[in-house]
């Protein structure tokens, strides 16, 4: 189902697309694709922000409010469990897509994308754990 599409489509821009390397993790395997840690150390070259060292995260970096949390298909996502919690998105099928949780059964997900389609609403992943019925 393609369903129906987004009210507004803006060009989605990320001011740093690059993860934030942690402090040193060039030169320690252990710590080479850990996550970012804010460097805490009295003459850290990195906390103090000198010319030349890493970059630290900071509130300049983030995106703009209208594009955040916008999926690239142009919806904001919302994860539903049941039907029941499909029927909020009704009056905003065209502002956010449903995308169905990953514990709900192949029999709830199959009414799911049912209602949904009566709706209009996007269902993100609308043909996961779906198989074909054999007529055999």
């Amino acid at each position: 189902m393609a369903g129906p599409t987004p009210l507004v489509k803006r060009t989605i821009v990320k001011k740093r697309t690059k993860k934030f390397a942690r402090h040193q993790a060039d030169l320690f395997m252990r710590i080479g694709r850990s996550s970012w840690r804010k460097p805490k150390g009295i003459d850290g070259r990195v906390r103090r922000r000198f010319k030349g060292a890493l970059p630290m995260p900071s509130i300049g970096y983030g995106s703009d409010k209208r594009t955040r949390n916008v999926h690239p298909n142009g919806f904001k996502q919302v994860v539903i469990n049941n039907v029941g919690e499909l029927e909020m998105l009704m009056m905003h099928n065209r502002t956010y897509a449903a995308t169905v949780a990953h514990n709900v059964s192949a029999r709830v997900r199959r009414a799911i994308i049912e209602r949904a389609e009566q709706l209009a609403v996007r269902v993100t992943n609308a043909n996961a754990r779906l198989r074909a019925e054999e007529d055999a």
